[in-house]
């Protein structure tokens, strides 16, 4: 018979047609008689042991029956189990949380407090104000998208200016807002602050990750790269002061 428990596409077909229970029924379960098998376990064994740590039962193992020693045995086996489990629900929780999110969310100002304010303990949530007809709030929503799948942890959201702030100047935008727990943590108001249409996604991740809210694994400024490279290519261009003035004798 095939294993409940395992994440097959049969199981999960019976866990919609309600033949399985949910998997986190199936766990509960299995944590409950874990615990009564070691409630059980603990009332075998010699009262003089059972206060003993794993190492002390090994240390002490020559002065136990063969009753002791099965009953130890089984311990060290539920209790290896139970450790193994627990490990495993945390690194489950943790690629949840790690992958919550992955798209941009839409939102209008009735979305708000829930989405942004109430977002939740630890959740960082980068907000962008635009408005349809502006290319760069364009640029910026297409970028974000690809950040959004890259940091899948950080919540990016986008929001139409006017549904959250009435009567916000289109001057102002694009603007990007970064929270945590409801705070503003940075702000990035205005066209200029991006650098017009050549903001790349890179130079988007370095700026919001300055902010805290991302991670980047970019180890320098994108911008400074083609700052670097400007100034170069300035510099080659301009003939230097002593070629200058031998040119004009």
């Amino acid at each position: 018979m095939q294993d409940p428990n395992k994440d097959t596409e049969w199981n999960d077909i019976l866990r919609k047609k309600g033949i399985l229970p949910p998997k986190e029924n199936l766990e509960e379960q299995e944590r409950a008689k874990e615990e009564e098998q070691f409630a059980i376990l603990q009332k075998s064994l010699v009262k003089t042991y059972e206060d003993m740590t794993l190492q002390e039962l090994e240390e002490n193992e020559d002065e136990f029956n063969e009753e002791d020693e099965r009953a130890i045995e089984m311990y060290r086996y539920l209790f290896h189990s139970w450790l193994f489990r627990q490990q495993r629900l945390a690194e489950m929780k943790a690629a949840q949380v790690k992958n919550k999110f992955g798209e941009v969310l839409e939102i209008s100002g009735k979305d708000y407090v829930q989405e942004v304010t109430k977002a939740g303990k630890g959740i960082w949530v980068v907000l962008h104000l635009y408005k349809q007809g502006i290319p760069l709030c364009a640029l910026i929503n297409q970028h974000m998208s690809g950040l959004a799948k890259k940091f899948r942890d950080v919540k990016f959201i986008k929001a139409i200016s006017t549904t959250c702030i009435p009567n916000y100047p289109d001057k102002n935008l694009p603007t990007i807002f970064v929270y945590l727990e409801g705070d503003i943590k940075a702000q990035f108001i205005g066209p200029l602050v991006f650098g017009g249409m050549n903001l790349t996604k890179d130079e988007l991740e370095w700026k919001i990750s300055e902010s805290g809210a991302i991670k980047t694994d970019l180890e320098e400024n994108p911008r400074k790269q083609i700052q670097d490279q400007l100034m170069s290519s300035i510099r080659a261009c301009v003939p230097a002061r002593g070629e200058s003035d031998s040119e004009d004798d």
